[in-house]
């Protein structure tokens, strides 16, 4: 793995605005198993996303703490509480209007879990009258079905066992889900299938809060050089988690 990451000067100004009193703050989103591998033995989260963070504060000569949270949801509510520098979540515009995105640094496909009798060959198939579908709330793909959707229901569910549980349980027509995590899923529930294809790619950046939307450019400079010189590829071999890809460059 790069040891280091150049990005050029650091404005010493935006250094103190993203590390108030030399320590980062980083919001780190637990749920998400391809980004969060596990955690350290001090308790500290593990895996390509924490990395992200700690590169980052590397590049800026500051120390990093991990800000975390169970699901994105509470992450994102969080931008306008002061309670981090910078976030590692999905890039939505829903919350674009409380935090400012770079371009993604990795992109995770998500899909739906039918049963093997269901009529469906595409996931656009699924959006028709009368379909209904389970999905984790607040999560980046529910966001963008919320925002894509013109006939199917949403069903919510406060995590991802619990969508599984209530489209098992309550007959939804499909599970919607990060196709790694619907693989596990489908092993739980024989005589289901996993759609080919995708509905949507969750674009996972790194986000500052809006009042601090002026130390973006800086960030952004590093998700680039990260992406774009083997980093973000050599972390996601490092941590073993193949089902992300690395985002297109810019």
């Amino acid at each position: 793995m790069p040891a280091q990451i150049d990005i050029g000067p650091v404005d010493p100004r935006l250094r103190d605005l993203l590390a108030p009193g030399g320590v980062m703050r980083a919001g780190t989103n637990l749920s998400n198993f391809l980004l969060v591998t596990g955690k350290s033995d001090a308790g500290e989260p593990v895996g390509v996303s924490p990395d992200m963070a700690r590169c980052f504060a590397d590049c800026l000569g500051v120390a990093v703490a991990y800000v975390t949270y169970p699901s994105p949801g509470p992450l994102a509510d969080a931008a306008a509480n002061d309670a981090w520098d910078i976030g590692l979540i999905g890039a939505e515009p829903q919350r674009a209007r409380m935090i400012a995105f770079t371009t993604p640094y990795v992109e995770i496909e998500a899909s739906y879990l039918v049963r093997d009798e269901a009529p469906f060959e595409t996931p656009q198939a699924i959006d028709a009258p009368g379909r209904r579908i389970a999905v984790t709330g607040r999560t980046a793909y529910a966001l963008w079905l919320e925002n894509n959707l013109r006939h199917a229901e949403l069903v919510y569910a406060g995590d991802f066992d619990d969508a599984l549980t209530l489209f098992r349980d309550a007959g939804l027509d499909a599970l919607a889900g990060l196709r790694s995590r619907l693989v596990t899923d489908a092993r739980a529930m024989p005589g289901t299938r996993i759609l080919p294809g995708r509905f949507m790619a969750v674009q996972q950046a790194i986000g500052v809060p809006i009042a601090r939307a002026e130390a973006l450019p800086l960030v952004a400079r590093f998700v680039k050089a990260a992406r774009d010189g083997g980093l973000v590829a050599a972390l996601i071999e490092k941590h073993g988690v193949h089902d992300l890809r690395v985002a297109e460059p810019d």
